[in-house]
């Protein structure tokens, strides 16, 4: 028996070694890290379920090893039935353990990239990797690059950090297929950091024997957790839900990172010879959200959903605070003070209450020889009372605590700890001040009293129903049939005037009081509770001051920024001229003080003309919008909508701002970080640290060193190759009268709703074709088959449209891709999709789910991948896909054994669940019980006893989705 097991585990090895034959490096230790995690977990499998499964588990993943090496269909064809014989049971274990398998893989690449860091820092030399390099700048390296290469002066760098800011907007968009408590319970703090050092330290030399068994039992403890956690979501998360996953990221890692990151930022400014400190009110770093503000297509986020949002966040931020503020009271027990200082606190000591049993320290009164902590002893009774009431407003709607004994301002709160920071320096004491007091500072500048600021967004055509209803209620004519002059003259008057505009008697639909609530939560709550109002699918002026109106009638005392969002093509081309008109009106240019914020939307540009004319479309855009803001004297700031898919605009984060056209960032960046891409940038601490350095790195540097202009022959070829790209989109996905019929046949699009993921309904609207479906559930379904025919359909036809028309254009394009940061990027991320991709998944996918009459139509969709791989490695002067990046290459070699299982389960199921007349012959059932009172197989089939379709088919079905997203590392 155990000569076997290690045959098989010999076996699983060589195969790992087989599919990433040399190391990358001397450091590359992934296929050793991922070889023990597999160990370890097949361990596991055969304890809980039998030698059997754990066999099957290895026969699937060799036969996927052997299809990867040589892409034979018979090999699909071979595995495909290996698995539709297996029992519900058996089945829902094999695809929980590739899909557990996959997450492993995913961590132990993660472990991979910290070790090679480390060692990196300890050797402060360089070295390539997708995660550094090219793709990311440590901060010191880019302050030193500024002031060697460019010649900046360390003053110019230190004046332009301390007054850039960007923005990282949290979206609860649903890309996240893991479930909180696997990220949680047993990913974050316990499992990943457990991993870590297990994996790290199993491979150190100094390890005793003693050490290395407990570390050993850790990571079997922590693994086995994992896969004893059901990876499905029972019920839709509700918004509040999708709030509280978010803003549990604050917590655990960006509450303590930011802090941690400007002290680094301090250190690095101190080795180019600036010795003073970023001021702890400089907004380098900001956080918003969208999660309970975002109601464009979702029915679920209510205005009363808007209201619990904002307490929950006031009352989590307060709790935070206050658990801190007692650290900082045992820290600061010196007696030196200000006369400023030692008056106040002399004045608190003898108005204050002689003793607080509620709290764990200093319930005594503090001494008045102990100043700084009688202070911040009444800012702790204020923070106190802060959470407190957030709770009771909260819970009942009223509380009994009076606003006055609370923080209602940020600036009621930095006053106290201001005082006490000036008053240790004052008396020589800035080494303490400089020490937690500033972090606590610099952390309230940050979150305030919300912890973030929540924007609200909402479809423009709601707000035409609103004033339309106004207007035919005032009997003045129907606003939704007013051309564009008509409604901006009307809106201007009545911004001009003073008189109300409705009254209770305003006759209102569901949805015209779902916006006027919304408006009102707006105006009842402290004003920095919200950031912008943003308007989705905006298209004039009068989309602007309709809200702007609505603002000023439900008397809104500060009222929100407005920002036009910008998503499709057609609006993308009319955005500067309706920005010009916009700007154009006197009123408006006095309301926005020189400050304006445009919006551009990724996703929905990129599903209506594909990515090539989508990404050259919001290129040109920024550069038009930010001539018309220069025009007229107003400082644009571009807003960045970006999924985390290359579909969705994602991408590496230091590439895709140093790409963005020069002058178009100008120190202030916002960009949304969506779904799975939170968890990829804020799951542990040093994840958190880098995030936050990549994006004020490449801001800086994007800033004081700009990247090229086009050259205009380069502007007019990349003209004409999306004019092209476009067309050929469009006559595929919105004029080919069966593409529809196609798509959902040959993908998991129909099903994905299962999956739980989000609040929000996977169309706009419920029927309709590809324009109502969402962005997330289309670029979804493609990658499950990984086909991912939304990031590549296009560039095939334009490349070789203007490589026929004159060779020379291949000169051109090769120019263009070494000189152009743009062109570069936007061709090596389709290059990693091509990676990622495999055209004999999806003629698997056809082969068993698509009627004959359609099939030619996929046939010829993949001799399309073919021909645009063919140019796209021309035009990068490549051999093979990756070629220049050896790294990513091993690591989705590493993967694909398991998503080709996953994938090919999939398929068969999906046969399994659509065809009636599809008959499979079970094998007897091979999971073995671990107890005779349990049959651990046959209960995972009982946790979905509701299913329409036959057991255990739909979890099946929905674990390996969420294996494939885990193995792709997108879910949309």
């Amino acid at each position: 028996m155990a000569a076997r097991n290690i045959e098989k585990m010999a076996s699983i090895d060589a195969q790992l070694r087989l599919l990433a034959p040399r190391k990358v490096s001397d450091d590359d230790k992934l296929v050793e890290y991922d070889a023990l995690l597999l160990d370890r977990f097949l361990d596991i499998l055969q304890d809980l379920h039998g030698e059997d499964i754990r066999q099957t588990v290895q026969d699937c993943y060799e036969l996927s090893a052997e299809y990867e090496g040589e892409h034979k269909p018979d090999k699909l064809e071979e595995l495909g039935n290996m698995l539709t014989g297996l029992d519900a049971g058996d089945s829902i274990v094999i695809a929980k353990s590739f899909s557990h398998m996959l997450n492993l893989a995913n961590l132990a690449e993660e472990v991979q990239i910290a070790y090679r860091r480390r060692i990196k820092l300890l050797k402060k030399g360089d070295f390539a990797d997708e995660n550094s390099a090219i793709t990311e700048s440590d901060i010191e390296e880019t302050f030193k690059k500024l002031v060697a290469q460019l010649k900046k002066t360390p003053q110019e760098i230190f004046d332009a950090l301390k007054n850039q800011t960007v923005d990282l907007v949290l979206t609860a968009h649903p890309t996240q297929s893991v479930r909180r408590s696997l990220l949680q319970k047993h990913g974050r703090y316990i499992c990943y950091i457990i991993f870590r050092i297990c994996l790290t330290q199993l491979y150190a030399k100094d390890i005793t024997p003693d050490d290395k068994q407990e570390l050993d039992e850790a990571l079997q403890r922590e693994i086995q957790a994992a896969f004893r956690t059901d990876e499905i979501r029972r019920t839709p998360p509700t918004p509040q839900d999708e709030m509280r996953a978010g803003m549990s990221y604050f917590h655990e890692t960006i509450w303590k990172g930011v802090p941690q990151f400007l002290r680094r930022v301090d250190t690095a400014l101190k080795n180019i010879g600036i010795n003073e400190r970023v001021p702890y009110n400089a907004p380098v770093i900001q956080f918003s959200s969208w999660m309970g503000g975002d109601r464009d297509g979702n029915p679920r986020v209510t205005p009363e959903v808007t209201r619990d949002v904002c307490l929950l966040a006031r009352m989590m931020a307060a709790n935070v605070y206050f658990s801190q503020i007692e650290d900082l009271m045992f820290e600061l027990s010196m007696w030196r003070c200000t006369d400023e200082l030692r008056d106040r606190a002399h004045e608190l000591h003898r108005s204050s209450k002689r003793d607080a049993k509620h709290y764990i320290e200093f319930w005594k009164q503090v001494p008045p020889n102990e100043p700084y902590r009688v202070i911040l002893g009444d800012v702790r009774d204020k923070l106190y009372n802060t959470r407190e009431r957030a709770r009771q407003l909260l819970a009942n709607g009223t509380s009994d605590i009076p606003e006055e004994t609370t923080f209602t301002y940020v600036e009621q709160f930095l006053e106290p700890l201001e005082q006490c920071y000036r008053s240790l320096c004052a008396c020589g004491d800035r080494p303490i001040a400089d020490g937690s007091l500033l972090d606590f500072l610099r952390q309230v500048s940050t979150f305030g009293l919300s912890l973030v600021r929540l924007d609200i967004r909402q479809e423009s055509d709601r707000h035409t129903d609103v004033m339309d209803a106004i207007t035919k209620h005032l009997e003045i004519g129907s606003y939704r049939e007013w051309p564009e002059e008509k409604r901006q003259e009307w809106l201007l008057s009545e911004l001009r005037g003073k008189r109300p505009l409705f009254g209770h008697d305003l006759p209102k639909t569901e949805e015209i009081n779902d916006v006027l609530e919304t408006f009102h939560v707006i105006s009842e709550l402290p004003s920095d509770n919200f950031g912008a109002y943003i308007i989705s699918m905006a298209t004039a002026p009068s989309d602007v001051l309709a809200v702007e109106l609505l603002q000023r009638e439900c008397h809104v005392k500060q009222p929100l920024r407005v920002v036009p969002l910008f998503e499709k093509l057609a609006d993308l081309e009319a955005a500067p001229a309706a920005v010009a008109r916009l700007f154009s009106i006197d009123w408006y240019r006095d309301r926005i003080n020189g400050k304006q914020e445009v919006m551009i939307g990724y996703s929905d540009s990129g599903k209506d003309a594909g990515r090539l004319s989508a990404a050259w479309a919001l290129y040109k855009a920024q550069e038009e919008l930010v001539k018309v803001a220069k025009e007229y004297g107003v400082k644009l700031t571009m807003f960045h909508g970006r999924g985390g898919t290359v579909g969705r605009g994602g991408g590496p984060t230091h590439l895709a701002i140093l790409s963005q056209p020069p002058d178009t960032i100008h120190g202030s960046l916002r960009v949304t970080v969506q779904g799975e891409v939170i968890e990829q940038s804020f799951g542990e601490e040093h994840l958190c640290f880098r995030t936050l350095q990549r994006f004020t790195a490449a801001t800086l540097e994007h800033g004081m060193h700009p990247p090229v202009s086009p050259k205009p022959e380069w502007r007019a070829l990349m003209d004409e190759m999306a004019v092209i790209a476009t067309k050929e989109y469009r006559s595929v996905v919105f004029k080919e009268p069966r593409f529809v019929e196609y798509f959902r046949c040959a993908t998991p699009e129909l099903e994905y709703g299962r999956m739980n993921i989000g609040s929000r309904p996977s169309k706009r609207k419920p029927s309709g074709g590809i324009e109502s479906l969402r962005a997330i559930p289309w670029i979804f379904a493609w990658t499950q088959t990984r086909f991912h025919l939304p990031v590549w359909l296009g560039f095939g036809s334009a490349f070789k449209h203007v490589v026929e028309k004159d060779p020379k254009n291949l000169q051109m394009l090769q120019d263009m891709y070494n000189q152009w940061p743009f062109f570069r990027v936007t061709l090596d991320l389709v290059e990693m999709v091509f990676a990622k991709g495999d055209p004999g998944i999806a003629s698997l996918f056809d082969k068993l789910l698509v009627s004959e009459e359609l099939r030619p139509f996929g046939e010829n969709l993949r001799s399309k991948f073919e021909e645009t791989k063919r140019f796209l490695l021309q035009v990068a002067g490549h051999k093979d896909i990756l070629e220049g990046d050896p790294y990513l290459k091993q690591r989705l070699r590493l993967r694909d054994s398991y998503i080709t299982t996953l994938n090919v389960l999939q398929a068969y199921t999906l046969k399994r669940i659509r065809d009636p007349d599809y008959h499979v012959k079970l094998r007897p059932h091979l999971s073995k019980d671990y107890m005779e009172s349990s049959k651990p197989a046959a209960e995972l089939v009982k946790l979905n006893p509701k299913s329409e379709y036959a057991p255990g088919l739909e979890d099946t079905l929905i674990l390996t989705m969420k294996g494939i997203a885990a193995g792709m590392q997108n879910t949309g």
